[in-house]
C-alpha cells in the first residue's frame, strides 16, 4: 500500500534521549473506541511500578481518561500521569521521560495524526481487541498505520491482546483464529470482563489495590510479562 508522507515528515527527527536512562515505550492503541484502552494503560503502568520500575503514563487521548483517574485517586500516585494528546509526543518524550525506565503512552481513537507520533515513539505498540467481529474487522485500521510505520520503524514490535473475554467463551479463541491473518502475535494471556476493573476505576484505584491475588490482577501480570519478553 502507499506510505502515508505524515512518517515521512517526522522521521527526520530521531528520538535522543539525555540521560543514561533510555525507557522503553509501549503505546497502547487502536483506532476503534470503547477497547478498553485506559484501563489497560493505568494497569499496566501500576503492573510494571509493582516490579520496582519507574514508570511514566502518558495520555494522549483527548477525553483524557487517565487523567480523570489520577484525579480521582487519594493519597500517594503510583506513577506521574502527563497529558499529552497532541501529534508531536515524539519530538517531547525525552524532555519527558528521559528519568523513567518504562513509558506507556495510552492512544487516542480516531486520531490519526496522535496515534502516528505515539508509533514513531513506541519500541512496541500493544493493540487491544474485544471478543466481536467488529473489532476484528476495525483492526485493520491501526494495521494500515504500523504496515506504514514500519517503512520508517522496522524494528517496532507489535502484539494483540484479547481484552474484555467472557469467562467461559470460547470467543477469544475465535477471534485469536481471526486476528492470526495479520502478521503480528496475539498475546498468551487474555484480559477477561471483571467487575473489579470498573469499582477500582471510580475510587482513582487498581485492582491490585482490591486484591492483589485476585484473576484480574494475575492477567495484567502476565501480560506485563509478555511484553516485557517482547522487549529484551
Amino acid at each position: 500500500m502507499p506510505v502515508d508522507s505524515s512518517y515521512r515528515r517526522w522521521t527526520n527527527r530521531k528520538i535522543v534521549f539525555t540521560t543514561d536512562c533510555v525507557p522503553k515505550v509501549i503505546a497502547i492503541l487502536n483506532q476503534k473506541g470503547g477497547v478498553g484502552k485506559t484501563t489497560l494503560a493505568v494497569h499496566l503502568a501500576t503492573a510494571l511500578a509493582r516490579q520496582k520500575k519507574t514508570v511514566l503514563l502518558l495520555d494522549a487521548d483527548p477525553q483524557g481518561s487517565a487523567l480523570d483517574w489520577a484525579a480521582a485517586r487519594h493519597g500517594e500516585p503510583l506513577f506521574p500521569v502527563v497529558g499529552l494528546p497532541k501529534s508531536s509526543i515524539h519530538k517531547e518524550l525525552p524532555a519527558l521521560a528521559g528519568n523513567y525506565q518504562m513509558v506507556i503512552i495510552d492512544g487516542p481513537p480516531r486520531v490519526y495524526d496522535v496515534a502516528r507520533s505515539a508509533i514513531m515513539a513506541a519500541d512496541l505498540v500493544l493493540v487491544p481487541v474485544q471478543p466481536s467481529p467488529y473489532d476484528v474487522w476495525a483492526a485493520k485500521e491501526i494495521m494500515d498505520l504500523l504496515n506504514e510505520a514500519s517503512v520508517y520503524k522496522p524494528a517496532l514490535k507489535k502484539a494483540f491482546l484479547i481484552n474484555r473475554k467472557i469467562v467461559n467463551t470460547a470467543i477469544g479463541r475465535d477471534v485469536a483464529d481471526a486476528l492470526s491473518e495479520y502478521p503480528i502475535p496475539v498475546l498468551n494471556t487474555a484480559i477477561c470482563q471483571r467487575v473489579a476493573f470498573a469499582e477500582s476505576a471510580t475510587q482513582g484505584l487498581t485492582v491490585y489495590e482490591l486484591d492483589p491475588d485476585m484473576l484480574a490482577s494475575k492477567e495484567i501480570d502476565g501480560v506485563a510479562d509478555e511484553l516485557q519478553r517482547l522487549l529484551a
